[in-house]
């Protein structure tokens, strides 16, 4: 059963944009939880990779994304929050960092 991605908004970061002519003032979710397993990483990964420097999204897991974040941390210096942590239900807030530690 194929169900449609669900974006939602969350807090506040201020403003920006891509050139596109829009702007998110919040921080955007991405809850992976409709997206079909066999993609699940690599539509993580594409949405990790349009976030700035310095800016941050939610991800929404069914369970602690563990190896998800290790794929992301060899990909760019992360910043990693636990907002929720289970049982049915993971938020993550992940930030772009400039550099490695």
């Amino acid at each position: 059963m194929n169900q449609p991605v669900q974006v939602v908004q969350q807090a506040s970061t201020g403003s920006g944009g891509c050139g596109c002519g829009g702007h998110d003032d919040q921080v955007p979710a991405l809850d992976v939880r409709t997206i079909p397993h066999a993609i699940r990483h690599a539509a993580v990964l594409g949405a990790f990779d349009a976030i700035p420097v310095g800016g941050s999204m939610i991800l929404v897991a069914p369970h602690a994304p563990l190896p998800l974040l290790a794929q992301l941390a060899e990909r760019a210096p992360i910043e990693v929050e636990f907002l929720v942590e289970g049982p049915s239900e993971w938020h993550v807030k992940l930030t772009r960092r400039a550099d490695r530690d």
